[in-house]
């Protein structure tokens, strides 16, 4: 047999594996199942680099060790095919996104088969494809025809809420809906007009159409969501961008908080992403009043977590976008306090939120009157307040709370103490106390106040106790052409759902991928986008779906994938369940974990699955960080000095491509034949060689550290880059990428290779039994890997893979019985070198057919001892006794022994001290 030619023998599994469909999966009740998953991928021009795979390694790894421990196993791939990238790209090509789409999809496949992913690629899905998004469709149909039955705390068909509307009108109805609905008969409802009623079920739908304060980028001609936006531009291209309200389809996931809380109680995640998601959703107890503008008809509500202090309020204010600042401005703060709002109102929240240091706002002119006491107060707008958050109105305490004190000290405003405590510096929050300068509620303890408060509200019909949630209804409308059209028709400007059999509702063609001249989104360049009816052709919805959309469900489409009449089969998935791991990123903790959550207990509602969390363990893999290197051009020439000269002379560092480098040194030709102006390039070497400085930073283009896998897998083999990637260090830690040490990866692999070949390259494989000392390294390292596999700890098996085989090489071991189970164990880390050598030891089935290996103790229990014998306090020699034999025998062995006769010198020993599995001591 030849070498290892990994490029050989990895195309040939890879082949071999997609003829036969080794990994398609099918439901198998005679076999536990379990369901690995990796977070769905966005389909980039750029194809993937080597931080990509890393979590995918991962996944693979568990996936390939759950196998062969007997487990029925369902590992897919697919793609977040709609993107604003590729749309981006349309709008400045001209060329339709789905071309686009295609060829990164075509790229981003090939390098993950190349990498050797035992991935199910028959169950492939793409949220861009129609069979896919028509379920998205559905899935959207069954939510605008739900409603959210507090009584019973579940979504309920919105069918039974007309029925109860036809029977008692909303009157006791305990259900989700819109704050300002308001009560009416079973006679009223009968009398309402279609429209009416329909106006009205929207107020309760759990996806309708309201006015609603967004992110509008008009450079890019869409809404973008809170994570697309940063100091006001958007993250792609940098374009302003500016809040207003639009009519937008939003979703109500705030129906869920509760459950979404407790839902987090009942799977395993890391307890930081748990709490991102418990602060996102940001449960709050308290109480709900309103103030009274003075001189006008308005009444300004509030949410707060402290009535307890109600005394202590010495301003209100308003967000910048609250619907009633412009009326609350008066003429002499015209000018200041409409600037002022023109620029707050278009800070991001995020920005808002997170700059604690800038204090700024402006007094509208006008008063509220505090119901309590009858004082009026001073209404502010204050950009600390947040539209999204609450009611968008403070009532500010200052004494009490640090962002109030701060503003109101730098406006000069009153600072009222109303909890006992000490103030010298700064507000005192009092989390418990008492009660002082307050009227009723003075010498109350904090929690007794707080219900006397509420009780006060309630009796005078100006409040009430009520639980609240930072988390607001999630937006559900883009202004692009790239994605999923929504299932809907206006008539007298109401939304209605399509015929379900009409699905999918297919992207028409537009003649350009932009909003047209007038502001409407692109879908309304399309000719007919119209749906008919027997009552006539009305106007369908011009906005598309989010990319969140497709990629809150596509877990359960992996299961059934080429299932067209449902998004999955019941039955399917119930036997696949949730997912047991999933591996992905951390920049995900809020928005798509919690949308796909919301999704999940939705469906679970209505019957269509029987899992309330998708995804039971999961796990954060860190970033794989770039490292960059550097030359040194000498100033106001061409002329490059190597990093150890640098000293000597005045120069500037630039970024060099990591690909024309090794081990620090570089490639001169390839430098000079990198770019034009270095075609002509000098340089001052140290013995012969340029050697690069380096600096660990973020993997990017403009630092030219992007490293491609494939370039890796050219030179070193896909299985040196899977080991490799996991050998950097813990997954979940963020970690540079050093190509400089690949080389012992690759060096062990030659090494595993050679134990089962001969010195001409044969295979050599020898029947005999193995000696105890085989055995002992074989079961060390069963024991090892499979608590590792257990707990994720990936880079310590690799470790221990190389220990074993340095081991086995010493004691030139050849054994069958030794080899074998170590090429299974290997088969989930280095899966191509082991399927070669599963083969070569005489197997004619895939090693994934094989079970792993059985660790036995009994191999790791020593017969032996190797006993240190001092002799009068220094150590003079080891001897290897066996474990079994008594104190007696133990000094008797050691007193017979040469080298200790030698160094006592015939004498009799006054003591000698033995104690067993551990040392003889001898003194003289």
């Amino acid at each position: 047999m030849a070498d290892y030619n990994p490029q050989v023998i990895e195309k040939k599994w890879q082949q071999y594996w997609e003829k036969n469909q080794i990994f398609n999966a099918k439901v198998d009740p005679s076999k536990p199942k379990f369901y690995s998953l990796d977070m769905f991928p966005y389909p980039s021009g750029a194809g993937l680099h080597v931080g990509h795979p890393l979590g995918y390694i991962a996944s693979d790894i568990v996936t390939r060790y759950k196998r062969l421990q007997g487990f029925n196993v369902l590992h897919p791939m697919g793609y977040d095919s709609f993107g604003l990238p590729a749309e981006q790209y349309a709008i400045q090509t001209g060329q339709h996104p789905a071309i686009t789409t295609e060829e990164n999809i075509k790229r981003y496949t090939e390098q993950l088969k190349n990498i050797g992913f035992a991935f199910d690629w028959d169950k492939e899905a793409r949220t861009s494809n129609p069979d896919y998004y028509k379920f998205t469709q559905w899935i959207f149909m069954q939510l605008f025809n739900s409603y959210y039955d507090k009584s019973e705390d579940k979504a309920k068909s919105i069918q039974s809420l007309i029925s109860k509307f036809e029977s008692n009108g909303n009157i006791g109805v305990d259900a989700v809906c819109d704050e300002e609905t308001k009560e009416f008969s079973a006679t009223d409802w009968a009398a309402f007009s279609e429209k009416e009623k329909q106006e009205i079920l929207l107020k309760y739908r759990l996806t309708y159409l309201a006015e609603t304060t967004v992110n509008w980028c008009a450079a890019l001609g869409t809404v973008l969501s809170n994570d697309e936006v940063k100091d006001g531009f958007s993250e792609r291209g940098g374009h302003p961008v500016e809040r207003k309200k639009m009519m937008q389809w939003s979703m109500r996931i705030t129906a869920y908080a509760d459950r979404l809380l407790k839902g987090l109680e009942t799977v395993d995640w890391n307890e930081p992403i748990k709490e991102m998601q418990r602060n996102w959703i940001g449960k709050s107890t308290g109480a709900e009043m309103v103030f009274q503008v003075k001189g006008q008809d308005k009444l300004i509500k509030v949410f707060t977590t402290r009535i307890d202090t109600i005394y202590g309020v010495t301003y209100l204010a308003l967000a910048p976008e609250h619907d009633y600042v412009k009326d609350l401005i008066t003429a002499d703060q015209k000018a200041t306090a409409e600037a002022y709002v023109e620029v707050a109102k278009n800070r991001s929240e995020r920005e808002r939120m997170s700059d604690v240091k800038t204090i700024s706002g402006a007094f509208t002119g006008s008063y509220a009157i505090n119901p309590f006491n009858g004082e009026e107060i001073q209404i502010w707008v204050a950009d600390y307040v947040l539209a999204g958050y609450g009611t968008g109105a403070v009532m500010a305490v200052p004494a009490h709370d640090e962002r109030d004190y701060n503003f109101a000290k730098h406006f000069g405003l009153e600072i009222r103490q109303v909890i006992e405590g000490s103030m010298e510096e700064g507000s005192f929050p009092g989390k418990g106390g008492t009660i002082m300068n307050s009227d009723f509620l003075s010498g109350l303890e904090m929690k007794d106040a707080m219900d006397k408060a509420i009780a006060f509200l309630e009796e005078n019909k100006i409040g009430k106790g009520k639980i609240q949630y930072r988390m607001r209804d999630a937006i559900f409308t883009r202004q692009r052409y790239w994605g999923e059209p929504l299932p809907v028709y206006f008539k007298e400007g109401l939304p209605y759902l399509i015929d379900e059999k009409d699905l999918p509702l297919v992207l028409p063609e537009v003649d350009k991928y932009l909003p047209t001249e007038d502001g409407e989104p692109p879908l309304a360049r399309a000719k007919d986008w119209n749906y008919s009816t027997e009552e006539g052709t009305f106007p369908l919805e011009r906005s598309t779906m989010p990319g969140w959309a497709g990629s809150s469900w596509y877990f359960f489409r992996y299961m059934d994938a080429k299932n067209t009449e449902k998004f999955v089969d019941p039955e399917v998935a119930k036997y696949w369940g949730a997912v047991d791991l999933y591996i992905g990123g951390a920049e995900h903790a809020t928005g798509h974990l919690l949308y796909s959550r919301f999704w999940t207990k939705f469906l679970f509602d209505i019957g269509a699955v029987d899992i309330q969390e998708p995804f039971q363990k999961m796990i954060n893999q860190g970033m794989i960080q770039g490292r960059s290197n550097f030359v040194y051009r000498i100033k106001g020439s061409n002329k490059f000095v190597s990093l150890g000269l640098k000293d000597q002379y005045e120069t500037s560092a630039m970024h060099v491509d990591v690909n024309i480098v090794y081990n620090d040194q570089l490639n001169l030709d390839k430098f000079k034949a990198w770019r034009p102006d270095l075609a002509d390039a000098e340089f001052i070497l140290e013995d012969g060689k340029y050697i690069c400085g380096a600096e660990v930073e973020k993997m990017s283009k403009s630092k030219y550290n992007v490293v491609n896998p494939d370039d890796i897998i050219e030179r070193y083999g896909a299985d040196t880059l899977r080991l490799y990637e996991m050998f950097l260090g813990p997954l979940e830690q963020f970690k540079p990428w050093n190509t400089n040490g690949i080389d012992g990866v690759s060096k062990f692999l030659k090494k595993l290779w050679k134990l089962y070949h001969d010195n001409n390259g044969n295979i050599s494989i020898s029947d005999d039994k193995p000696s105890a000392e085989e055995l002992k390294t074989l079961h060390k390292t069963i024991k090892k890997t499979q608590e590792d596999l257990e707990n994720y700890s990936f880079n310590t098996s690799v470790a221990s893979f190389m220990i074993c085989v340095n081991e086995l090489t010493a004691q030139k071991c050849n054994k069958r019985a030794i080899l074998e189970p170590l090429a299974v164990i290997v088969s989930s880390y280095a899966p191509h070198i082991a399927e070669e050598l599963w083969t070569l030891l005489g197997h004619k089935d895939s090693v994934i057919y094989a079970t792993f290996p059985e660790f036995k103790e009994e191999f790791l229990v020593e017969s032996n001892h190797e006993y240190p014998v001092s002799i009068n306090g220094k150590m003079r020699t080891k001897l290897t006794l066996s474990l079994a034999l008594s104190k007696e025998e133990i000094e008797k062995a050691a007193m017979s022994d040469d080298t200790v006769q030698k160094w006592v010198e015939g004498k009799t020993p006054k003591k000698v001290i033995v104690i067993p599995g551990k040392i003889v001591n001898i003194v003289v």
